[in-house]
């Protein structure tokens, strides 16, 4: 249970800040900090499709891996009802209207995959085990995906920071934004599976 809550409380945090301020540098060094928090403890996930990744990877069994997702997503919708409570206002990711569908699904899948193939390379691979750096690599990551495809896609790169958000959103500010969170979870998903099997690929 340690580790579930562990992972409740990193969401938590990286979908309040973001639902606070929005900033990429903001977001990815609470990121980063809270992989150092929690690391030790969980693996500190913190995203449905990095859990996937490791899931792929069997450094995780399926029923750790399916409670994972449930409190990530928990700690997500929290944290969007707390945020409206704060600011009194809703927010959600979303595409940007100039933008493709197409675009959007690219922007999401590559910067997915760019995210899992850090995390799997810093965080799981033998090869760099015991390393202190697997947090900052993870955060920055995060933010330089943020900042080169937010204004695109919304940058969510994550299923639990698309989810909640879009939830509440729908339900207290009364808005769509559930229409469009297939994105969120489709292309995050993919780009898990992608970065995925390319890690065991190149490990090998």
């Amino acid at each position: 249970m340690k580790k579930y809550l562990v992972e409740l409380i990193g969401t938590f945090f990286l979908v309040l800040v973001i639902g606070l301020t929005g900033n990429p540098l903001a977001i990815g060094s609470v990121l980063m900090v809270m992989i150092y928090m929690g690391g030790h403890v969980s693996g500190a996930h913190y995203n449905p499709a990095v859990t996937l990744a490791i899931l792929l990877q069997k450094k995780i069994d399926t029923k750790d891996a399916g409670m994972y997702m449930v409190f990530q997503i928990v700690g997500s919708i929290a944290a969007a009802l707390i945020a409206y409570v704060i600011t009194g206002n809703t927010f959600a990711p979303s595409p940007n209207p100039s933008s493709s569908t197409i675009a959007a699904l690219l922007i999401e899948i590559i910067f997915t995959f760019a995210l899992v193939s850090v995390v799997l390379n810093v965080a799981v691979s033998k090869a760099t085990s015991g390393n202190n750096y697997f947090g900052l690599a993870i955060g920055f990551t995060v933010l330089a995906a943020a900042f080169a495809g937010g204004g695109i896609s919304g940058g969510a790169f994550n299923p639990a920071v698309g989810f909640g958000p879009c939830l509440i959103d729908t339900l207290v500010g009364g808005n769509s934004s559930l229409s469009k969170v297939w994105l969120y979870i489709v292309a995050p998903l993919a780009g898990a599976v992608i970065g995925s099997t390319v890690f065991s690929y190149t490990e090998k």
